[in-house]
């Protein structure tokens, strides 16, 4: 029996009970592991074996006669690497159930990572190739709230595939360098944003008095400003959705907006969650985007 096609980039264990290390007393050639495993019983749930010999490890995958008894014989098997592209590290902080924290102890320029890690378990990345995914948040305040939420959302999701969350920061300050005026609306006094010596107003705390300001905030924003003062001030655009837009051919965004009050919209590679995401809502948005 032969298979169709290599192993993904990004192959793991999953669950990594699927993986079974055991020593041997064979060298790791292929013909030598291929004739150990011939006929050889594996527990129903083994679809892979970390062969090692000393110092040496080889990755193997296997298909059983069933999937019913306990035990069953192999039928088939192919070694997916070999004792010089396979590295064996022992890393006890890694939860090896976690696709983006195996990638991370890979060993650069090793095919095949065997990672000893947390409570003594062991789980592999085959070709760690990491999914990026820009994650678009308004700063300040800092760290960004939504990419701190991406990053617990990843290190718990089990399912998700690895992952490199890239912040795309939509920066108050800097808008407010770009646009010289000699006041400012803020939707919130929370950003804690530092705009030197200008005059600095918030929107949340409705002023008494309307000002000479330029609004640097988002279409909700707007809103406010207009059942507040009756009019649109002149306005800086802080919406990280709308920025967000301008990468939607260059990969995959997770951003967030005022005017989704709960739940999740997803438009093509990009998902937006609510101004005020829950981490459910977070990770739902990557399962979206990544599942």
């Amino acid at each position: 029996m032969m298979w169709d096609r290599p192993l993904p980039p990004n192959t793991r264990a999953h669950p990594y009970r699927g993986l079974s290390v055991q020593e041997v007393d064979v060298p790791l050639t292929e013909e030598a592991i291929l004739g150990h495993l011939d006929g050889r019983e594996v527990y129903r749930r083994t679809d892979f074996l970390a062969l090692r010999r000393g110092g040496a490890t080889a990755l193997v995958e296997v298909r059983k006669a069933s999937l019913e008894p306990l035990f069953s014989p192999v039928v088939a098997a192919r070694v997916i690497s070999g004792p010089d592209d396979t590295a064996w590290v022992e890393r006890p902080e890694v939860d090896v159930g976690n696709a983006t924290a195996l990638a991370g102890a890979a060993v650069p320029g090793a095919a095949t990572t065997v990672v000893l890690g947390r409570f003594e378990h062991v789980n592999f990345m085959h070709r760690p190739a990491p999914i990026p995914v820009r994650v678009t948040e308004v700063v300040p305040p800092e760290p960004a709230k939504l990419l701190a939420q991406a990053v617990q959302a990843v290190e718990f999701d089990e399912d998700l595939p690895p992952v490199e969350l890239i912040l795309d920061a939509v920066e108050v300050e800097a808008a407010a360098a770009a646009h010289p005026a000699p006041g400012y609306l803020l939707p919130c006094r929370g950003s804690g944003a530092d705009l030197g010596g200008a005059a600095v107003s918030y929107l949340d705390t409705r002023p008494a008095e309307r000002g000479d300001w330029l609004l640097i905030g988002c279409e909700r924003s707007v809103q406010f400003h207009r059942h507040f003062y009756g009019d649109e001030p002149e306005r800086v655009d802080l919406c990280p959705r709308n920025r967000a837009m301008t990468f939607a051919a260059a990969g995959k965004v997770l951003t967030k907006c005022c005017l989704i009050e709960r739940g999740l919209e997803v438009d093509g590679d990009t998902a937006v969650v609510p101004w005020g995401a829950n981490l459910d809502e977070v990770r739902e948005g990557l399962r979206k985007l990544l599942l």
